[in-house]
């Protein structure tokens, strides 16, 4: 790893090195970068930020020692948050604007962060939930990461995870194999990064970067009972006991991280960031105040005192209107807590600049001393300036969620500025003196209406150069073969098929079918393998016939009694092209296969 570094290390890092001539073996003095994200974790979700029922005491400390971004925004749900992150562009110029079909997947002509890093002579590796892709070459190992350990698809349990995973003692793809581990989720991949942490100090020549991705507290909402009970007993409703006792759990395993990086004498100079990513799922009930619209914040105040004096705990949203998927600041307004004592950031404080995930890569690049790259066309800019009391201008930023085939203008929308929110293109919203959005007042400011969507329309036409392209998925590729295909990234007919996109959906056989736009990496001979349910399951198919089509290509072939799978060999050229299949059932229901290896011969 040392050698690969040697050789990777550009230019740019020659100041680092100057720094070092006479003094033997040369010093990379930049910090190390640890950035943890939660997932479905809202901003009321912390004790630090006023949650009275919550436990987190470790992320409450690093919240006391770190710079907060209070005005911090990602898009309302993962795959997009994510994919603008890892990128710093907007995630719909990146190809992603869902969490399922093909939608979910960064293109692969884009560059991560992990790119840059490791281009820069950091050691990277990443750990969890990635939802940015689960074939080559869409996965963590493709996108600039040397090391890795990470579930399948938007979450354990769902379609493109390792078959029959429920958060315990689960399989996990370390470096692309599938391989056993012992514990609950949440431990295994901190204890993985810990594994990768100690091995870098040891080290000692270069710097790390860890990108530390939980599934948790995603649904289900599966968690030993020692963190859930003690919730329930006090009165706390489900499944929101259990999504508490989650983030307690992620708690400890932030304490864990924390007193190991004091242990290697490098918590000081890492930068280490808690942010989520988007807002909460479970941590409001349906009646809470803040998912009900009045007239005034004075009407919601009164409804919340209502509720606490006749129901149980109703949750905690930080007065904000709206949960995961939401255009409202609840859907998309997060933690981010920055902490790096020997850095630049300043004194530990609150920063209420419009800040969002477009930023982190850019902000990365900064630390690292990685000159901005106008080829990568990033969204966002550093936030370092800003930390450190530099000039800094005022912005319109956009999000949105689409959730849809083909994204539609002002869909699920937010144009921001610090004061204004401009919600579906008709809502205006003022955030100093309304911060829960409850009063429109769009009428009597036409001129503020304007300017956004003003601001919009010129996003929109920044944003859509992806919305007819199509991520392909590679078969025949050496750094996979046989590839793994599931009906998670199906492109079905029209929005309303739904696609199956966990494994109980799977198991339920529903009578559904898509396409998979793949790309042949090489010309040959290759082996489908169709399936029901994934290879691990061994599941008879439940139907008497099976067809495969490539292109224009197709075959047919009946389904063996008991058989868990069918094959068909084609000889394909090297190319673009789709891929379609189909199960017909003896009671005449059709589906298609849920799950597809295919391997070149």
């Amino acid at each position: 790893m040392r050698l690969l570094r040697a050789r990777v290390r550009p230019a740019l890092t020659v100041l680092a090195l100057v720094a070092a001539v006479g003094c033997g073996a040369p010093v990379d003095d930049r910090p190390n970068i640890i950035l943890v994200i939660t997932d479905d974790q809202g901003y009321g979700d912390v004790g630090a930020h006023g949650n009275t029922k919550i436990r987190t005491p470790h992320l409450d400390a690093m919240h006391a020692e770190s710079v907060r971004l209070t005005n911090f925004h990602v898009d309302p749900t993962c795959s997009p948050t994510r994919s603008a992150l890892v990128t710093g562009r907007y995630s719909s110029r990146t190809g992603v604007w869902h969490t399922i079909m093909g939608r979910s997947i960064v293109h692969r002509d884009e560059k991560t962060f992990a790119d840059v890093l490791a281009g820069a002579g950091y050691s990277t590796a990443f750990f969890g939930k990635w939802h940015l892709g689960d074939t080559s070459p869409y996965r963590p190992i493709d996108r600039g990461f040397q090391e890795a350990v990470y579930h399948g698809g938007g979450g354990v349990g769902q379609t493109p995870d390792y078959w029959g995973n429920d958060y315990f003692d689960d399989t996990y793809w370390h470096n692309g194999e599938p391989t056993a581990y012992e514990g609950y989720c949440t431990d295994v991949f901190f204890d993985n990064a810990l594994r990768f942490i100690g091995a870098q100090a040891e080290n000692g020549t270069s710097p790390f970067f860890v990108y530390l991705s939980t599934n948790a507290p995603h649904g289900p909402f599966l968690v030993d009972e020692k963190y859930s009970k003690p919730y329930a007993d006090a009165g706390v409703p489900s499944p929101m006991d259990k999504f508490y006792g989650m983030i307690e759990n992620i708690d400890d395993n932030m304490g864990r991280l924390r007193a190991r990086l004091d242990d290697l004498g490098i918590a000081d100079n890492t930068l280490l960031i808690f942010m989520t990513d988007n807002g909460t799922a479970a941590g409001v009930t349906n009646t809470h105040p803040t998912q009900r619209v009045g007239s005034t914040n004075e009407q919601l105040l009164a409804r919340a005192e209502k509720l606490a004096d006749e129901q149980a705990w109703q949750g905690f949203n930080a007065g904000m209107r709206g949960r995961k998927g939401s255009e409202y600041d609840g859907g998309h307004r997060v933690p981010f807590f920055m902490r790096w004592p020997a850095g630049s950031l300043g004194e530990p404080r609150d920063v209420g600049n419009l800040t969002a995930h477009i930023d982190v890569l850019p902000t990365f690049a900064d630390i690292a001393g990685v000159a901005v790259q106008p080829d990568l066309d990033w969204d966002g800019t550093s936030l370092l300036p800003l930390l450190r009391g530099e000039e800094w201008s005022d912005r319109t930023l956009t999000v949105h969620s689409q959730r849809i085939r083909y994204p539609e203008r002002w869909r699920k929308s937010s144009v921001m500025t610090e004061r204004y929110r401009l919600v579906n293109g008709e809502e205006l919203y003022d955030m100093e003196s309304d911060p829960g959005q409850v009063r429109d007042i769009a009428e009597e400011n036409p001129e503020a209406v304007a300017m956004l969507k003003d601001a919009y329309d010129a996003w929109w036409g920044r944003i859509d150069d992806r919305f007819d392209q199509h991520v392909h998925l590679d078969i025949g590729s050496d750094a996979e073969n046989p590839a793994r295909i599931t009906a998670h990234d199906w492109l079905p007919p029209d929005d309303s098929v739904q696609v199956p996109w966990n494994q109980g959906h799977v198991s339920r056989a529903p009578a559904v079918n898509g396409t998979w736009n793949i790309n042949v990496a090489q010309a040959g001979t290759y082996e489908f393998s169709l399936y029901q349910r994934d290879m691990p399951a061994e599941f008879p198919i439940e139907a008497a016939e099976a067809t495969l089509r490539i292109g224009e290509a197709e075959a047919s072939a009946p389904v063996p009694d008991g058989a868990s799978s069918v094959q068909f060999t084609m000889d394909l050229p090297a190319g673009k092209t789709t891929m379609d299949t189909l199960f017909k059932a003896r009671d005449g229901s059709e589906r298609g296969a849920f799950f597809v290896y295919a391997k070149r011969l």
